[in-house]
């Protein structure tokens, strides 16, 4: 049993506890006050996810891959790509810095709960947008090594004048996909240490305010 249960059970007992009376606006202000705190740390780990990203992506840039990638002068697929991501990913940094505020500011309990629930659903859409954008990116990426890539193009027409141009594609995309399976794992195991512990938090709020309300 946490410290706000213990003063909940304290609030309803006699004057004469062991523990400090509270009134119904001080466990209120309580759990206001963990809930702001995990939401300003959702925005921030978010902006150091962001960063760590970035950092990844200076880290890669002269390696092999990157350097042929550039080779295939796709700019007018991928910056425009790029752009829309980094548009998407403002959105949602305003959306968390937003909530933290909303929440830092609410008065009311039934209002905390409809923000606790706002912010929840604002961390799962921004999760599923970040691996769907990852799994775009990856056919995208694939796409272009077919039209643009030379060892890949000879590779297709080899494929086709051995009658086998069905099962490249297919193996090419397979491969890809179990990839794409294993990296999304990795990630949603790191959301799930990250983002999972803080909105299990939050839900558990939550439901203090449910029964604070009663």
């Amino acid at each position: 049993m946490d410290e706000l249960e213990l003063l909940k059970k304290d609030w309803k007992k006699d004057e004469d506890t062991k523990y400090p009376k509270l009134s119904y606006n001080e466990i209120y202000k309580m759990i206001l006050k963990k809930s702001s705190s995990i939401v300003k740390w959702i925005f921030i780990i978010s902006i150091l996810e962001f960063a760590l990203w970035t950092l990844i992506s200076f880290a890669f840039k002269n390696t092999d891959y990157n350097k042929r990638f550039e080779s295939y002068h796709a700019e007018n697929i991928m910056i425009p790509f790029l752009i829309l991501g980094y548009i998407i990913l403002a959105y949602f940094f305003y959306k968390f810095y937003m909530n933290y505020r909303t929440i830092s500011a609410t008065d009311s309990a039934k209002i905390l709960m409809e923000n606790i629930l706002k912010t929840r659903r604002t961390v799962k859409h921004y999760v599923g947008f970040n691996l769907i954008y990852m799994a775009v990116s990856a056919f995208v990426a694939l796409g272009i090594q077919f039209d643009r890539d030379e060892d890949m193009i000879s590779l297709v027409e080899k494929a086709s004048a051995n009658g086998e141009a069905f099962k490249f594609y297919a193996i090419t995309i397979v491969l890809t996909l179990v990839f794409l399976a294993v990296f999304i794992a990795v990630i949603l195991g790191f959301y799930y240490l990250i983002y999972g512990i803080l909105l299990k938090r939050l839900n558990k709020n939550y439901k203090e305010l449910k029964k604070l309300e009663v």
